[in-house]
């Protein structure tokens, strides 16, 4: 299968509504249950059966089984950061629904993407660490340096 195909598969395995709101809820870098993931995406739990296995087949997420429950995360660092760019594009965009919802709102303001801070909060607080040279960013994450490790541990 050529890139170009590869491409078309994993855009569609995130580009259904359900799917989508499931890998939404799985950004925050915990296990959920098959149930918690059909209440995110509105649809019972037989079509989100469905949606998971091909989720799971597609390599997107991973489930692991404890007793008769089965867990699904997202299947790695990379794919996280993959669904967060396509998350962040679709939110530049100009809204092709006039109504935005609270919920739409709160995720805009603040948010945790799998395992760090998002939204214009995350987005704030990073700008305001970086202005302050307390933390350096490189694209696969960042640190706190020598300066942000003296202020952040300093006690008044």
């Amino acid at each position: 299968m050529g890139t170009a195909n590869e491409l078309a598969e994993i855009g569609s395995l995130f580009g259904d509504p359900a799917r989508a709101n499931m890998l939404t809820l799985l950004l925050d870098g915990q296990q959920h249950s098959a149930s918690e993931l059909a209440a995110s995406a509105r649809v019972t739990r037989s079509t989100a059966s469905w949606h998971l296995s091909n989720l799971v087949e597609g390599r997107l997420i991973s489930s692991t089984r404890n007793g008769r429950n089965r867990y699904f995360q997202i299947a790695s660092p990379s794919i996280a950061r993959m669904i967060e760019m396509a998350v962040a594009i679709a939110a530049e965009q100009s809204p092709r629904r006039p109504t935005q919802s609270r919920a739409d709102e709160a995720l805009r303001n603040a948010r945790t993407c799998y395992d760090h801070l998002a939204g214009r909060l995350g987005v704030a607080l990073t700008d305001a660490l970086l202005k302050q040279h307390w933390v350096a960013l490189a694209s696969d994450g960042g640190e706190v340096t020598e300066l942000g490790v003296g202020a952040l541990t300093k006690s008044d």
